[in-house]
């Protein structure tokens, strides 16, 4: 009993010795592995550059008052057309009072002058008329009566201004009246009845009242990289898609390229401006924002391969060319215009060759890597 448990023994681990060899040998052995292949195909190739930013207006003026106050009445709102000269707001002037005092003070003193003026000119005219003083010396006076009067009437119209922002004689067109200065839309007015509003100066922009642009003529505003800006040329065409209008591409023409860059989160960007055509029944809002697509080079109906499919010796691009099943030869091949996808192929390949695809090896007898994802 004793002899055949030892003879069972040795005998199994000697087939579990054999077992873990041949194991060994068949990992160790490389097993044949299996490509994908595709014919060249007929493609139109188109190298793109993609330009990001917004739709805005061409011309947006900011309308602001010409004196200091507090906003009495606004008559437009935001997406209400105007007219140039159209009335925007009307502002109740709050007066400086240094200046105040002053414009009284000025009137003041050309009553007084007035007074004297009258009083000289009165006296003299009798003694003119007595043949007494001449006609020179009398004109004097008279000129002297009239320079008085019209001291007094500057005077008062300086103090009209001051406290109501017109002469007497103008009033419709008082600095009170703010008006648009271009035609077109309220894009914004960014101020309520009772603000407070300040004069443009030497010191400040001045209170925006109201903003209004032609959103008739609309253009592109946006960016492209330093690596593509050299194949840029004015007169481009591009395609734009803006975010809240995605079933709809628009035309345009490239018509200015910054002559320098910014630096944007660390990469040099260049200003581009495209000019939108007209797409008369839709709207375009402000600020829509929208991506650009900049055609550099296009070919059409070409033979191309995926660029995945191209291998390298260095600098030369080749294939690998079935001649039987899953037997390959280098192909050097001549390549030409690529969109990073598909790359035009000028020599080196037909529409008839079977081309391996480098990336689908898999070994035989297992499932195509695509088919395992697939499962």
């Amino acid at each position: 009993m004793k002899k055949f448990l030892a003879i069972t023994t040795v005998v199994f681990l000697v087939a579990l010795f054999v077992g873990t060899l041949f194991f060994l040998y068949e990992r160790s052995q490389a097993k044949e592995m299996v490509y994908d292949t595709h014919h060249p195909f007929v493609t139109d190739i188109v190298k793109k550059a993609v330009a990001t930013g917004s739709v805005v207006p061409r011309k947006e003026v900011d309308v602001k008052p010409r004196i200091s106050g507090i906003i009495d009445k606004l008559y437009v709102e935001p997406g209400q057309k105007v007219k140039k000269g159209d009335l925007i707001a009307q502002v109740t002037i709050v007066p400086n009072m240094l200046n105040l005092s002053s414009a009284e003070s000025r009137v003041a003193q050309a009553k007084i002058s007035l007074d004297k003026a009258t009083q000289d000119f009165a006296r003299n005219q009798k003694l003119y008329h007595d043949g007494l003083i001449s006609n020179a010396d009398f004109q004097d006076f008279q000129v002297a009566r009239e320079k008085a009067e019209e001291e007094l009437e500057a005077a008062r119209d300086n103090l009209a201004v001051i406290r109501e922002g017109a002469r007497r004689q103008s009033a419709a067109s008082a600095n009170t009246m703010i008006r648009a200065t271009i035609s077109g839309m309220v894009l914004t007015v960014p101020v309520e009845v009772g603000n407070s509003v300040i004069e443009a100066n030497n010191f400040n922009d001045g209170t925006t009242i109201a903003s209004i642009a032609d959103m008739d003529d609309m253009v592109f505003k946006g960016n492209v990289d330093e690596s593509e800006v050299g194949q840029l040329k004015k007169g481009m065409d591009l395609e734009l898609t803006v975010g809240a209008l995605e079933d709809q591409r628009f035309d345009a023409k490239l018509e200015y390229i910054a002559p320098k860059g910014v630096e944007v989160n660390g990469a040099i960007q260049f200003e581009i401006r495209a000019a939108l055509a007209s797409r008369p029944g839709v709207m375009l809002r402000a600020n829509y924002s929208a991506n650009a697509d900049i055609v550099l080079a296009r070919r059409d109906k070409v033979l191309a391969v995926k660029e995945s499919w191209l291998e390298f010796d260095g600098d030369n691009p080749y294939v690998e060319v079935e001649t039987g099943p899953q037997t390959f030869v280098r192909r050097d091949v001549k390549t030409g215009l690529s969109d990073g996808i598909n790359i035009a192929v000028l020599s080196g390949v037909t529409a008839k060759d079977e081309i391996k695809d480098p990336n689908s090896g898999h070994p035989a007898g297992a499932p195509e890597p695509s088919a395992a994802a697939g499962g």
